[in-house]
């Protein structure tokens, strides 16, 4: 049995005051559905089901570029992360696997292995880092990485990414997210095109030492740290990198990489029409590439993104098996709160879609009645699904209340005692 931090006889107690309403609410919600045609189980089994990735960097306190203010009882290495993505998992029963950064989490593979499964964890996609200097490193990226016009430092990025697949291999994991920062901040700084030609000729030696089960996913990104140019810089050119590296190359889609107004929903749909989505870094945005908690700016984006979703799972797209993350910085919030949120918001957004009268918004379409078709999303996303996903934690041995049980069991305390604090004052993101 797998151990847990939080005591038991808390998360008991929390769920203990809060139970027989929860059963009153799911009855009432279960009797609305029923009049829909929806059985109330059928979705709550699926929530159940369902599950994101905790990023192990999110777990810190995050930064700007201006400033960055430490919490308290910081993680000080990648076995307090391990043990704070745990008390996640615990309390949600969302978020079973950890995905790790290469080499802000570099530990021998098998203590990390021995790690994460005292508390049943396992590991999500590896992520390399060529967009930041590690210490020792021989040749800087301060101007580029897979597409440097150095051919030596191309080849230190190349060699990078495979040490991180090896690491993955032990981990058992079965994926390796790229995304870099190459770019540039002047006009005539650097040549697209033989850019592009380099960091493609790169990422075909990276693609060549996948494993066959593995995956490869690349991420775009508008700007930042590049501001005129961008390397990888839409899902366009994403989608073209991932049909020139082959069928396990993959576009990953975080949901603040795009420019304003930008419908990503549309963008999503696309790429499992042509077999292409790799996967998600799930978050939210007001200006730009804020990493915000998922769900908290806009739900309702987050709503039609996983409209898409379940568009696909429920009519058998093919090739259909998105990878799910979360992806954030937290400034101003306990990490550990604002992720198991995310979390939840994440299978609040999947459980809405599954309310969709699919049949009926077919029959609007078809019809072109523009105002029944959206009117029939909305009376998905209006619906109160709080229940399920508070019964499907219960059931699985999460919280019903995940903060509220994290509050009392007083677990930030007890790490602020146990954890050195950390100096502020710099800038950059965890």
């Amino acid at each position: 049995m797998s151990e847990t931090i939080i005591s038991a006889d808390v998360v008991a107690s929390q769920n203990a005051a809060r139970k027989a309403d929860l059963e009153r609410d799911y009855a009432s919600l279960g009797e609305r559905l029923d009049r829909r045609g929806i059985a109330i189980d059928a979705i709550r089994d699926k929530v159940e089901k369902f599950a994101v990735a905790i990023p192990s960097w999110g777990v810190g306190t995050g930064g700007t570029r201006f400033a960055r203010f430490p919490g308290a009882g910081e993680p000080r290495d990648i076995f307090d992360k391990i043990e704070d993505c745990a008390v996640i998992q615990q309390l949600t029963q969302a978020t079973p696997t950890v995905s790790l950064h290469i080499p802000w989490d570099k530990a021998d593979p098998n203590r990390l292995k021995q790690a994460a499964s005292r508390f049943g964890l396992g590991f999500d996609a590896m992520n390399s880092n060529t967009f930041s200097d590690a210490r020792d490193q021989k040749l800087s990226y301060k101007f580029g990485s897979l597409s440097h016009a150095d051919a030596g430092t191309r080849r230190q990025a190349v060699e990078h990414n495979l040490e991180c697949i090896e690491i993955g291999k032990t981990l058992g994991s079965k994926a390796l997210t790229v995304w870099i920062g190459d770019g540039s901040n002047f006009p005539g700084q650097v040549n697209f095109a033989k850019a592009f030609e380099r960091y493609l000729d790169a990422m075909k030696q990276v693609y060549a030492g996948l494993p066959a089960d593995w995956k490869l996913f690349s991420e775009h990104k508008m700007y930042e740290p590049a501001f005129y140019s961008t390397v990888v810089q839409d899902w366009g050119t994403n989608y073209m990198i991932s049909k020139e590296l082959g069928d396990k190359a993959f576009c990953l889609v975080d949901l603040g990489h795009h420019a304003p107004n930008v419908n990503i929903e549309m963008i999503v749909s696309r790429l499992i029409q042509f077999k292409k989505l790799g996967g998600f870094h799930f978050n939210d945005s007001k200006y730009g590439d804020d990493d915000l908690d998922a769900g908290s700016i806009d739900p309702y984006r987050l709503f039609l993104v996983f409209n898409e979703l379940v568009d696909a799972e429920l009519s058998g797209a093919e090739g259909f098996d998105p990878a799910h993350m979360l992806d954030q910085s937290h400034n101003v919030t306990d990490p550990i709160e604002s992720l198991m949120l995310s979390a939840v918001e994440v299978q609040r957004a999947y459980a809405q879609a599954l309310l969709v009268d699919r049949k009926a918004l077919e029959g609007f379409q078809e019809g072109n009645d523009a105002l029944m078709a959206t009117q029939t999303l909305k009376a998905a996303y209006r619906t109160d699904v709080e229940p399920i996903l508070a019964t499907a934690r219960l059931r699985t041995g999460g919280a019903i209340d995940p903060v509220a049980a994290y509050r009392a069991a007083g677990y930030r305390a007890k790490v602020a005692a146990e954890r050195p604090a950390v100096a502020g004052g710099s800038g950059g993101i965890v």
